[in-house]
């Protein structure tokens, strides 16, 4: 556990400990489904990175230059191998990776209001491959630490980072209810993308508002529903397609989620409608997308005939 150390010494150490080495048992298992991506992990650990740049919308790791047009078409042949890639882009090597997601879109959203990250103790919730914690990186965080419970991702991301080698980057085969081990730990919690596939939100909000350090910030990013009242939709089976979706809300009820969780100073400071702009099939993601999530001629109605999704972002703080 390269990150324990960085982590103040009220963490649960124990319990947290005897979980990542169950997890670590799990994950190194040699069947199929961890194979398929474990071992093009092992293959792409092989590649170091002379460059590496976080700071504008692809993350870039390694120039076309540092290898040849051999190696590069393997780089690729791997990193193919972690399809479908969600977030993104990035550029490996010159291999440009064109995720479903136009992820420096939400990131350029979350910018104006994103408190001070250098020096500061950070977790990720639902990381994915980590595009936002290398988007993070560029702003000199001691630690962000991602919690991330798919095998997929974690491999994804721990190929991404070994080629990168950014230390202050770390990952575990955790969920977002596994915030309890991390009493008043984190300086800044990003929950983005999960509150909507728990079945109780507020007692979500709660554990991240326990795992905040005193005065510190979390970010609440979540689909959700148009409109001003302070509701949510409960789907009866899927949502947009998706399955595990419990509550959508429209922005004001995220937000008094938010109160009534025990934050303070909480703003919601940007929603927007979702489109293909955003989200849509690519080569390196080419399964269904949100054009085959919503009613064709009637873009504001998902194919259940549900109102159609938006994303919402709320900002609260944990007393001082």
């Amino acid at each position: 556990m390269e990150y324990l150390h960085l982590l103040p010494d009220h963490v649960r150490s124990e319990a947290l400990t005897a979980l990542h080495a169950e997890r670590q048992r799990w994950v190194n298992q040699d069947k199929k489904g961890f194979l398929r991506y474990r071992r093009p992990g092992e293959a792409l650990a092989a590649f170091r990175a002379g460059h590496v740049d976080c700071s504008g919308d692809t993350v870039v790791i390694g120039r076309a230059d540092e290898i040849d047009d051999e190696r590069r078409e393997e780089v690729r042949r791997h990193l193919l191998a972690f399809k479908p890639w969600r977030k993104g882009p990035f550029s490996v090597f010159g291999v440009e990776v064109d995720a479903e997601w136009r992820s420096h879109r939400k990131w350029q959203r979350l910018l104006p209001v994103l408190p001070d990250l250098a020096g500061k103790t950070i977790a990720d919730i639902g990381c994915n491959n980590g595009y936002y914690m290398f988007r993070m990186a560029a702003h000199r965080p001691r630690l962000v630490l991602g919690f991330e419970p798919s095998v997929q991702h974690y491999y994804c991301f721990k190929a991404l980072n070994t080629i990168a080698a950014m230390k202050e980057l770390a990952i575990d085969l955790l969920g977002v209810e596994h915030l309890p081990l991390f009493p008043a730990c984190f300086d800044v919690i990003f929950l983005m993308g999960v509150i909507y596939h728990r079945p109780s939100p507020v007692d979500t909000l709660r554990d991240v508002l326990t795992a905040l350090a005193p005065g510190g910030t979390a970010i609440v990013e979540s689909q959700a529903i148009p409109g001003d009242d302070p509701v949510a939709l409960f789907p009866a089976t899927t949502y947009a397609k998706a399955p595990g979706v419990y509550f959508v809300p429209t922005g004001s009820c995220l937000r008094n989620w938010m109160v009534k969780a025990g934050f303070e100073a909480v703003e919601l400071f940007c929603s927007h409608p979702m489109s293909s702009e955003e989200q849509r099939r690519t080569a390196w993601m080419d399964f269904e997308s949100y054009c085959d999530f919503v009613r064709p001629g009637d873009p504001q109605t998902t194919v259940e005939g549900y109102p159609a999704p938006h994303r919402v972002f709320v900002r609260g703080r944990k007393k001082g």
